[in-house]
């Protein structure tokens, strides 16, 4: 049998419990969970070079474990040479096991490798209880073999939360260890 993943057996003996007494949940179901992690790689020039997208839906699937979906465009834009049903950019999405292991090899492993971190952004909410993060290379990986790199690509990284609000979304992903940065207090 396969071994549960660490963050999730910190979820459900520290984080739920710590969660429901923080906020008065009187049920497990009421405590907020992690639903889903999508990353989703955007290749702008995939118009004029097919095989940049063929190098970036390697590097995803690569960092996830899991393959990627090509993203096409929804509709035409004659100034950014764009057709409708164009591949340009490719996701994954992941849930239950693999999700947790993610979050675990990104915030002990490649957050700590980004130059000058500080901290992750706390403007990144949506306002419904869900977390959004821009990173500016694919390098911090581990996985990522630096020499096999044709060229440096971002990525985005949202994080599906069932919290209703961003304050009790912060509060699920500070528990499970995400580093946000420090606020100052206003005199």
């Amino acid at each position: 049998m396969a071994q549960t993943p660490r963050l999730k057996d910190k979820y459900l003996n520290e984080v739920r419990p710590g969660l429901m007494k923080e906020n008065g949940y009187k049920s497990i179901m009421e405590a907020p969970r992690l639903e889903k992690i999508s990353i989703n790689i955007g290749v702008g020039l995939a118009t004029q070079n097919p095989k940049l997208l063929e190098a970036a839906q390697r590097d995803l699937e690569t960092i996830t474990g899991q393959k990627a979906v090509l993203t096409r465009a929804k509709k035409s834009i004659s100034n950014f040479k764009l057709r409708e049903a164009q591949p340009i950019g490719c996701r994954v999405t992941l849930r239950r096991n693999r999700m947790y292991e993610f979050l675990d090899r990104f915030m002990s492993l490649a957050l700590p490798r980004v130059r000058d971190f500080r901290g992750v952004s706390t403007k990144s909410f949506d306002g419904r209880g869900n977390f959004n993060l821009g990173i500016k290379e694919q390098l911090i990986f581990p996985e990522i073999d630096y020499d096999k790199i044709d060229t440096i690509r971002g990525m985005t990284i949202s994080f599906t939360t069932t919290a209703s609000t961003d304050d009790e979304c912060r509060q699920l992903l500070e528990a499970f260890g995400m580093p946000f940065q420090k606020q100052e207090k206003k005199k």
